[in-house]
């Protein structure tokens, strides 16, 4: 089963993120599961918008024991996704060390469309 939107300003990212979760707690995904796929996808959605200026796209997916989650976007195009420990006093950068750090295995980045998965339980 999936979940896809498109958001185009970070005022509609809550109420779009909640049929997310909302699908992750009817399939009885672990409430830690849920709550670090919230995070990532308000991070990766952000970063598009603030960042990019862009729509972004959503894929949510249940696949076996984990939670794939795309997000989509022209801006998000050749961006290195390698998740280093930021500077602490740097204005950006955290948040993919944040999704590095609560996604299972790699962080994606094919065409403009990131990837990562978060284990269910």
């Amino acid at each position: 089963m999936t979940v896809k939107f498109t958001v185009e300003n970070l005022k509609q990212m809550n109420a779009r993120l909640q049929a997310f979760e909302q699908f992750l707690r009817d399939e009885e995904v672990d409430e830690d599961a849920v709550f670090a796929s919230r995070l990532i996808s308000c991070e990766l959605i952000t970063n598009v918008i603030r960042h990019g200026g862009d729509e972004a796209e959503f894929i949510g997916t249940l696949c076996d024991d984990l939670i794939s989650i795309t997000v989509r976007a022209e801006s998000l195009r050749g961006l290195d996704v390698d998740g280093k420990r930021p500077d602490p006093f740097a204005e950006s950068g955290r948040g993919l060390y944040i999704i590095k750090s609560l996604c299972y295995g790699e962080i994606e980045n094919e065409g403009g469309a990131i990837r990562v998965f978060v284990k269910k339980q």
